[in-house]
């Protein structure tokens, strides 16, 4: 089970990545158009550059390029969570909890996963609600006219993906938790 949830969670994150990376070669394409169009506007370009100041001016941004950014990276935020979950790698403070024995590190760790993992099932329950609502409002993004539960729903996999590292987490902390000693020794 161990082997499926981690394939299952590198895929989402090596998509979410790829995704990351389109959105980057979109913005740079973007940002290049916007700057070759300014340059066949300018008058340096009318005085200097005459014989491609047509090329220029036929370059532009990619339209719509904000809304595929906005859905891109909110997907792939998503896709990136089920990893990091499943490595505890989420940011840890320890300020005052370094110095406790490891049973109550354990005990706070299972808290910790019990509370994420209730909360992400109420964000993954919320996106589904959020998806449903936009299908049937039929709304559609400005530029591209594409509908906007496409994002939704693409963030609602990534939701749910969570929801089952999140749920395999809290058993893996609740087992250590089961079988360390309570005995007074510290972590180092």
């Amino acid at each position: 089970m161990h082997n499926l949830i981690k394939k299952t969670a590198t895929a989402f994150a090596l998509l979410g990545g790829m995704v990351l990376v389109c959105l980057i070669a979109i913005t740079c394409i973007s940002i290049c158009g916007r700057i070759l169009n300014s340059l066949g506007h300018s008058e340096f370009a009318s005085a200097y550059l005459s014989f491609a100041t047509p090329l220029l001016k036929s370059f532009g941004p990619v339209v719509g390029d904000f809304e595929l950014v906005e859905a891109g990276v909110a997907f792939a935020i998503m896709s990136f969570i089920p990893l990091c979950q499943l490595n505890r790698a989420h940011a840890v403070v320890e300020v005052a909890t370094g110095m406790l024995p490891i049973f109550a590190k354990r005990l706070m760790a299972f808290v910790w996963e019990v509370l994420f993992a209730f909360v992400f099932i109420i964000i993954a329950w919320r996106l589904y609600v959020g998806t449903t609502d936009k299908m049937r409002y039929g709304e559609t993004t400005f530029m591209l006219q594409f509908p906007t539960w496409w994002g939704y729903a693409a963030c609602t996999v990534a939701a749910v993906v969570t929801c089952v590292v999140a749920v395999y987490s809290v058993w893996l902390h609740f087992d250590a938790l089961r079988t360390s000693r309570y005995g007074d020794e510290v972590a180092s």
